[in-house]
């Protein structure tokens, strides 16, 4: 019972080290990018490498809804006071632009601009009212920017972005960045050819728990060859050797020569 105790708290223990190893990496690795895109639709994409704009749509959302949904997610380095028509998050790679739909004014168009595509195609002096003036001055190097007039993807016909135009997002670019009703299959760890008994095993499937115990080999510590061939598979069968003679004194074990 102890040994079962035992072996049950060790694989709990590796179990609680690998989780703990690997929360905050998938953290880090998805962050609003990855929270953003497996929950909302796809609209409309524009730029490439590190200039990119990606519009999804929230339905029936207002937008201090959507900013309050995606700032519990991931908290953002900044948030622009609360409005119903337009709202940003600023984030370490991206900033979060947040527009009530004018043909549809009840669904909020969430717009993932890269900090690169902002300093290349937004105005300066329209941010001023939203943002601070020190990340301003950060982004746009003092004042040095592309010198773009764009004001977000709600009105991309009237203040058009500087580089590129937007469209409807193709086969490859749905693939990758899929929304939430993708369906995704894998596990977190999948036992290797060579693994053995104890090793981790594949998560959720029914070929190798990470609980499971190793399967127990039968057998038994024989002192001689006829005992060891009716053992199923003895740990050693040692020759036959003399029983070693004791001799009391003072508690020294003599072997008989």
């Amino acid at each position: 019972m102890r040994n079962k105790t035992g072996f049950i708290s060790a694989y709990a223990l590796k179990l609680l080290l690998v989780f703990s190893l690997i929360v905050p990496l998938l953290a880090a690795c998805g962050g609003i990018n990855e929270t953003i895109k497996e929950t909302y639709p796809l609209e409309s994409v524009n730029g490439s490498g590190n200039q990119t704009s990606y519009v999804y749509r929230a339905a029936n959302k207002s937008v201090p809804e959507v900013a309050k949904e995606l700032s519990e997610q991931s908290k953002p380095q900044q948030q622009s006071k609360e409005a119903d028509d337009r709202m940003f998050l600023v984030y370490s790679d991206r900033i979060v632009h947040l527009q009530q739909d004018k043909q549809q004014p009840e669904d909020t168009l969430i717009e993932v601009d890269s900090k690169e595509y902002v300093k290349k195609n937004y105005s300066m002096s329209f941010l001023e009212g939203y943002l601070l003036a020190s990340l301003l001055s950060d982004l746009f190097d003092a004042g040095r920017y592309g010198g773009g007039n764009y004001r977000g993807y709600n009105d991309r016909d009237t203040y058009k972005p500087k580089t590129g135009t937007f469209h409807a997002p193709t086969a490859k670019e749905k693939k990758a960045t899929p929304p939430l009703t993708v369906e995704r299959k894998g596990s977190i760890f999948k036992r290797s050819k060579d693994a053995g008994s104890g090793g981790f095993g594949d998560l959720g499937s029914g070929g190798g728990s990470i609980f499971s115990k190793p399967s127990e080999k039968s057998g038994k510590i024989t002192r001689n060859g006829s005992e060891s061939k009716k053992s199923g598979g003895s740990i050693f069968s040692p020759g036959k050797s003399k029983k070693p003679k004791t001799k009391s004194g003072f508690g020294r074990i003599i072997r008989r020569r």
